[in-house]
């Protein structure tokens, strides 16, 4: 994976930001011992953005789409409102136990919704509105994601789009393959639709702050 910044000011930033909790290096940890692709997982640097964010906040209702082995929805968790659930998503069923596992650990497993299966079948089944969605799953889907959520993103509320830069591809004309074609769009469409405004950061694989007006 590309990095966008200078790897010692990275590191800088890393030292000068708040560390990781216990419990997610611990979910860290047994992912890279016992799951494939580990380098899915959302980073310590990236999932601190993602707690302050949940934290300013302050969500009541989540939607996380692709959720790997828990570790997002454990950062924003952290900023979840008292009475606040998340509805977490992720199309594959072996995850589900060790998913369940650090839900569990948090001491309030029933704030922590899932569902398995196609995320596009699942969205529309759920009948509540949201405060914050968090977008990390495949990525030829992040057009059709976007355009199934938005109706049921609240005024003011907030949209994460991960892995937006998909390693500096979406810069560089020479690739021309459907997932970076499909992310160019996607950031173009985000950028250019008068619902929400956008930023999108350089911080890991990227990332876009999508907030509706």
């Amino acid at each position: 994976m590309n990095n966008f910044i200078n790897t010692g000011i990275l590191k800088y930033s890393e030292i000068n930001s708040q560390k990781e909790p216990i419990l997610l290096k611990e979910l860290n940890r047994e992912t890279h011992l016992k799951i494939l692709n580990p380098r899915m997982l959302s980073g310590a640097f990236q999932g601190r953005l993602i707690s302050l964010i949940s934290k300013l906040i302050k969500p009541k209702k989540v939607l996380e789409i692709g959720t790997y082995t828990g570790y997002s929805a454990l950062c924003i968790y952290e900023g979840l409102d008292k009475k606040g659930i998340i509805h977490t998503i992720d199309k594959n069923e072996e995850l589900v136990e060790i998913q369940k596992k650090y839900f569990k650990k948090t001491g309030e497993r029933e704030k922590f919704i899932q569902h398995t299966g196609n995320a596009l079948e699942i969205i529309p089944e759920i009948n509540e509105t949201f405060d914050l969605i968090f977008i990390d799953a495949d990525k030829e889907n992040y057009i059709n994601y976007f355009n199934c959520i938005i109706d049921k993103l609240n005024k003011n509320g907030v949209i994460l789009a991960d892995n937006v830069l998909w390693s500096g591809k979406v810069n560089d004309e020479r690739h021309q393959d459907e997932t970076t074609k499909i992310l160019r769009l996607f950031n173009e469409l985000v950028n250019n639709d008068n619902r929400v405004e956008t930023i999108l950061l350089p911080i890991r694989d990227g990332i876009s702050i999508i907030r509706k007006i």
